[in-house]
């Protein structure tokens, strides 16, 4: 497990630029429907952002606090398009975004109690 752990610290800039760029196409990109997969949108939206965070919260670069509320601020801006690209923007999204930035965090600073902190 630390071997996991130390390879998303090490490398958390691409792990973290690569979510946000799926995010954001899966967030804009038209779809005729909903894919069937289980769980609720808002599940999804919660662990889309939980697993954003992570390797942020493994690494705790400097300032990483901006990082945080500028995920906020970009899961509120996909809100506002998402209307002019087919698709439905909701408020509790933006919640439920927010809920997993800080589940994702707090997970991620006690797997680095637990597994990293030796």
């Amino acid at each position: 497990m630390s071997t996991l752990l130390n390879f998303i610290k090490i490398n958390w800039k691409v792990i973290t630029l690569l979510i946000l760029t799926l995010i954001t196409i899966l967030s804009l990109s038209p779809q005729p429907s909903l894919p069937q997969v289980p769980g609720t949108d808002k599940t999804h939206h919660f662990i889309a952002y939980s697993a954003l965070i992570f390797a942020i919260g493994l690494k705790m670069p400097k300032n990483w606090y901006w990082l945080f509320i500028g995920f906020i601020a970009w899961s509120g801006a996909i809100e506002l398009i998402q209307p002019y690209v087919n698709r439905y923007g909701e408020w509790l999204d933006l919640a439920a975004n927010t809920g997993g930035l800080i589940s994702g965090f707090i997970l991620a600073r006690i797997f680095y109690k637990i597994f990293l902190s030796k």
